[in-house]
């Protein structure tokens, strides 16, 4: 605990290596696309409407809107659209989504703070160490397996470090921002069971990066607390985990960052479908298949993973659906992804009478994790086999800084405009030159 807290506490002076800046700024930009793109949809609509009926301090800002709120009440918000949908980033072997817990707590304070770009930094990249790290700690397999949400306590604890960081909390201060951090830890894996993304993004995004920003919140306000919530008498560790390993905590502290083990997705859909998907583009690319050509596709996925995606409600985490359109359409658009109109489609609900998805115990064990295989039967009597092991935007296969801006300009452009999308996309690049990072407040809005 001494080694985590005192690590914490001196972050934001750190100097990173410069691969570990870059890659970060990738995932800021990729969060915030997914914060912008998020503030047109159900659940971004809704959190703006809820913040706005809120009175309390100006302290951040809302993405998208031109309204300010409190850091906590920005941090829920920003949370919700950055997980609006599925094009956030994901943490494989935390099971996380770190960015869209992170990033907006970590911009809330920043903004409550009045930072500059090297702190936000610095806050980001410590926030995915701690809380991939707790997660890591719990063992992902074992507390879900119990019915948490690895996604909503990584992410808090995440979000509690970042916030930390630019709070200029020291190492004291720290330890009692974990334990409110850990006070708060809650979600459930129920939440699979919606039938939109509101819950979700609330259970992913929006909880977790408010919690964070009321953890460092209340102990900037003196409040004071555990000394050590991963040891002793009903520690957080024994009580969320029947196997916890407290070494993963500081295990490569400071030497391995867990942003560089991140993926970015390469399509808004669900991280199961990635490398499904690549690999369907990929043969019809190679064999001028379309969707009259298909007699019967078969989708191979991890066991774990191919329950996650198998014929959900919500048409970006419904394999079935998405493999479908990108057959009629030959690409996958952002509308298309997100049609619940368009699930309803007779030709749509005709092609995915044609895929089966089928868990493959393999798949399971391989690594690098979240591999797919895809065979398509033709009716001229073709067997097509197509396997994706590192689909582009993973740790192993990252995007590179072209691709990752692309995506984010394909999301942000149709809601601020492309003039304020190409000046955002330059402020992120250049973020560590930034005085004050409410200067971004002008090109976060629409």
């Amino acid at each position: 605990m001494g080694q985590l807290c005192d690590y914490v506490s001196q972050a934001q002076k750190a100097d990173l290596p410069r691969d570990v800046i870059s890659k970060t700024k990738h995932h800021i930009l990729d969060t915030f696309a997914a914060m912008v793109s998020g503030f047109r949809l159900k659940p971004g609509r809704l959190i703006v409407e809820y913040v706005q009926h809120q009175e309390e301090a100006c302290d951040a800002q809302v993405v998208g809107s031109a309204l300010l709120s409190s850091a906590v009440n920005a941090a829920l918000a920003n949370g919700i659209m950055a997980h609006s949908d599925e094009t956030d980033d994901s943490h494989a072997p935390s099971m996380t989504h770190p960015g869209c817990a992170i990033v907006p707590a970590a911009l809330a304070m920043a903004e409550r703070e009045g930072c500059d770009g090297k702190t936000f930094i610095n806050a980001v990249v410590l926030g995915y160490d701690v809380g991939c790290r707790v997660s890591r700690a719990l063992v992902p397999l074992v507390y879900r397996s119990r019915g948490h949400c690895s996604h909503s306590i990584g992410g808090t604890f995440g979000a509690a470090a970042a916030a930390a960081c630019v709070a200029g909390l020291d190492a004291t201060q720290v330890r009692y921002a974990l334990s409110y951090a850990a006070q708060q830890a809650s979600g459930v894996g129920a939440h699979v069971g919606g039938q939109d993304h509101v819950e979700k993004a609330f259970v992913l995004g929006g909880m977790p990066a408010r919690n964070g920003v009321t953890a460092a919140t209340l102990v900037q306000a003196g409040f004071t607390g555990i000394a050590d919530i991963f040891q002793g008498e009903r520690n957080f560790l024994e009580a969320y985990s029947s196997d916890p390993r407290p070494e993963e905590l500081i295990r490569g502290l400071g030497v391995h960052y867990e942003i560089m083990q991140t993926n970015i997705k390469k399509f808004s859909v669900g991280s199961p479908i990635q490398a499904a998907l690549e690999a369907l583009l990929q043969t019809m690319a190679e064999n001028g298949l379309k969707a009259e050509n298909v007699a019967h596709l078969v989708a191979r996925l991890p066991e774990g993973e191919a329950v996650t995606v198998n014929n959900r409600h919500m048409p970006d985490i419904n394999l079935q659906y998405i493999l479908s359109v990108v057959l009629l359409d030959g690409k996958l658009s952002f509308e298309a992804a997100h049609s619940f109109e368009r699930m309803r489609d007779p030709r749509v609900l005709e092609i995915m009478s044609r895929i089966e998805l089928k868990p493959d115990p393999e798949l399971t064990r391989a690594r690098p994790p979240r591999q797919a295989v895809v065979e398509v039967s033709t009716g001229d009597g073709r067997h097509l086999i197509r396997r994706v092991v590192s689909v582009r935007g993973t740790a192993e296969n990252p995007m590179t800084t072209e691709e990752v801006e692309k995506k984010a300009k394909d999301l942000i452009s149709p809601v601020t405009g492309r003039e304020k999308c190409d000046q955002l996309v330059r402020m992120v690049e250049e973020i560590q030159e930034v005085t004050d990072m409410r200067g971004f407040r002008s090109v976060l809005s629409v």
